[in-house]
């Protein structure tokens, strides 16, 4: 039984979809303004992962993960740039998606933009129904939504709206009824991107922009609604408020939120500058590793981005990849009943631990112990024909993970030159240079090689 976190019920509860085996999941996306970061890359990770993981558990996933591409940071980096605020979203929306290609995450089903002539109409559709239902009002070419008149706002939060309320006070030019509505439109300023509407020119504002894509892609309720933690109040919380109100039905029946990317023990901030691209991260380091540092934590905890961390990860996927390798030259075949045996108990204990509301953690932890013993039967004399049936179960489960354990172009000489290095360790240890063996051997141990001395011979696999 497949059992997830809700946010919104703050307790793990059993997924039932409202369709038989069918998920509709919508997961907002990056606002376009600038080069995205790692933190984006370990929200779109996280999702990935979990929508692999339904559909290896046999769900029809309807995926959608939008682009908000006009926004005041979108108009205000354009006019700093010289450049039309369109065009500038349109550079940053390919290079998100070459990126999201670079880390192996899949496609979404659909990619709606805020811009699009299909959500804009349905952003006009939904702000003139809540204007017609008393949700909404208008006031000098603004829209806002009534937060009060939602008798359940902040449930999604547990924030209380008289506790938000206390010590706000409407300013004397503010139009606003009150100090919590929110903009559902904005009236135009002087050079900015604008749509003629019943209420004046302007543009939508953010968090009903979600709201109409989601409606018009995947319809009135869905299954899962995602995104990062930071995105619970106000925006998710306002998603909530206006889609449920117009609609009269419940918006998503489970929420799930990643935690943050904590660089140096600090949340990732542009205000702070401490960001790392994802195009800088993958110049020094393989798709596979980012999605591993995922995979070693929980979705919903902070992320520690260090330089041990990204060890750990790049280690983890040599340990993964070592298994891969193929039977020693002189294999002549050994008893592999306790590998076998291993094939499934590690195939049921990956299942029932992803079950747990994606316990990547766990999940590996099965997968590392199946590498082990594939090692074991490797060294001991296996042949590739028994080595094959675990190797396939790992490249089934790591796939249904999202990590690729490709060899980069060039690097599948690595176990070769890692052969020599044992080949001429082992002359060395012949003519008793028992100092230069135990160098060889250690700054093999740095790299993550481990070398077993036996009486058959040498061996080495990856740590």
């Amino acid at each position: 039984m497949l059992r997830l976190y809700n946010t919104q019920s703050r307790k793990k509860e059993e997924f039932k979809t409202i369709e038989p085996d069918k998920v509709r999941m919508y997961v907002c996306g990056p606002t376009v303004y600038d080069n995205a970061h790692v933190g984006h890359a370990m929200s779109a990770l996280v999702f990935d992962i979990i929508r692999r993981y339904l559909q290896y558990r046999g769900y029809d996933v309807k995926f959608a993960m939008n682009f908000t591409d006009v926004d005041d940071k979108i108009i205000n980096r354009a006019n700093a740039k010289g450049v039309d605020p369109f065009e500038l979203a349109e550079g940053y929306i390919q290079d998100y998606k070459d990126h999201l290609n670079d880390l192996n995450i899949l496609p979404a089903t659909v990619n709606p933009r805020a811009t699009e002539p299909k959500t804009m109409k349905q952003i006009l559709a939904m702000i003139e129904g809540l204007i017609e239902i008393g949700y909404a009002y208008t006031a000098e070419g603004d829209v806002y939504f009534r937060v009060h008149k939602d008798d359940d706002y902040g449930k999604l939060s547990g924030r209380k709206l008289d506790e938000m309320q206390a010590g706000a006070r409407i300013a004397v030019e503010d139009i606003k009824e009150n100090a919590g509505d929110f903009a559902l439109w904005k009236n135009a300023k002087e050079g900015e991107p604008a749509w003629d509407t019943p209420w004046g020119s302007g543009r939508p504002g953010w968090h009903i922009e979600c709201s109409a894509m989601c409606l018009h892609e995947l319809g009135e309720s869905i299954d899962i609604h995602g995104g990062g933690n930071d995105l619970i109040f106000p925006h998710h919380e306002n998603e909530i408020a206006q889609s449920e109100s117009f609609t009269g039905k419940a918006f998503s029946r489970y929420w799930m939120h990643n935690g943050m990317l904590q660089l140096s023990g600090e949340k990732m901030s542009k205000s702070i500058g401490n960001l790392v691209t994802i195009k800088d991260f993958l110049v020094d380091h393989e798709g596979d590793v980012m999605r591993m540092l995922v995979l070693n934590g929980n979705y919903r905890s902070p992320l520690a981005f260090t330089d041990e961390s990204i060890a750990a990860a790049e280690n983890g996927i040599k340990r993964l990849k070592s298994a891969f390798r193929p039977a020693t030259a002189n294999a002549t075949g050994t008893e592999t009943e306790a590998l076998t045996a291993k094939i499934e108990a590690t195939q049921a204990a990956f299942t029932e631990t992803m079950d747990d509301d994606f316990n990547t953690a766990g999940a590996l932890g099965y997968l590392f112990e199946l590498v082990r013993l594939v090692n074991s039967a490797r060294d001991a004399g296996a042949t590739d024909a028994q080595l094959q049936p675990a190797q396939e179960t790992l490249r089934e489960l790591t796939g249904v993970l999202g990590l690729e354990l490709a060899e980069k172009e060039g690097s599948g000489d690595a176990d070769k030159f890692i052969d020599l290095l044992v080949e001429v360790r082992s002359e060395v240890r012949t003519q008793k240079l028992w100092a230069l063996s135990d160098q060889i051997r250690d700054k093999l141990k740095v790299l993550g090689v481990n070398i077993e001395d036996s009486k058959d011979g040498t061996s080495w696999r990856w740590e």
